[in-house]
């Protein structure tokens, strides 16, 4: 039986990690809904972006800067600007993320763009509901979770409302899904030794990536975003990309797939 997520919590803060290739576009989607949201006078929530990265010449017509960008700080260049075109009242920090009282408590949104094992760890210790987006050449995955231990799923199986649910409506509901940490541990872990840590601006600079492969990803993921803030039904727990084919498919919610996440706790 296929399920749907339900967050169970309305979103107040949108936390985006990585102004990158896909979180820079990524950024310019959330303001855009942001202000849509806004413009129909529904709730909107606090957005911060978080990047202690500066703007390099080769991420000018890779990511969402100019020339004249070259040197300043990434998130503070695009929450200045997306706040002077809006009216938005983006915060920035210039630093890595860490889990602190400065983001608030309860209502959280995650969005992980980032491309080292380091910020994924800070990421999972917030243990807020976290959209991932991560690709390779021109192939990519967004995984949106909020369980990062197989018990969490195991106790939403054995609910007496899952339960209930899946008797009532061929579409039953669940308010967990596992994390990206979950589904790949192998996000938290370093790169072999010896293997560089490239970023995604020097990867395309190599011809080592697809220049549109972010492009995909960001969409992807904003997608998932707006379902959220606008509390539509979320039928997919991942989605993968492949720029090469022009093929975009996404992974069924169903109650096999938390029984695989959470069967060593079960």
């Amino acid at each position: 039986m296929n399920l749907h997520f339900d967050a169970g919590q309305d979103i107040r803060s949108i936390i985006l990690v990585g102004l990158g290739g896909t979180g820079s576009q990524w950024a310019r989607s959330i303001c855009r809904i942001v202000y849509d949201m806004r413009a129909r006078n529904l709730q909107t929530p606090n957005i911060a972006f978080v990047d202690p990265d500066v703007v390099e010449a080769k991420n000018v017509g890779r990511q969402m800067f100019t020339v004249a960008d070259i040197g300043k700080y990434k998130a503070e260049v695009l929450a200045r600007r997306f706040n002077a075109a809006l009216g938005l009242h983006i915060v920035w920090h210039n630093e890595p993320f860490l889990w602190e009282s400065e983001y608030g408590s309860g209502g959280q949104l995650i969005c992980g763009a980032v491309d080292n094992h380091e910020a994924r760890k800070a990421i999972v210790k917030a243990n807020a509901l976290w959209i991932d987006a991560g690709n390779h050449f021109d192939s990519g995955q967004v995984i949106i979770g909020n369980s990062y231990r197989r018990g969490d799923l195991a106790l939403a199986l054995k609910t007496p409302r899952f339960k209930e649910l899946e008797k009532l409506s061929n579409h039953g509901l669940t308010t967990r899904l596992p994390a990206a940490s979950l589904v790949f541990p192998q996000l938290l872990e370093p790169e072999p030794p010896g293997v560089p840590v490239q970023s995604c601006a020097d990867l395309v600079q190599f011809g080592e990536q697809h220049i549109l492969i972010n492009d995909w990803l960001a969409n992807v993921a904003a997608t998932y975003t707006y379902k959220l803030l606008y509390r539509q039904p979320i039928a997919s727990h991942m989605t993968y990309i492949d720029a090469a084919g022009m093929n975009v498919s996404s992974k069924p919610i169903t109650r096999e797939l938390l029984t695989e996440y959470a069967k060593e706790a079960a």
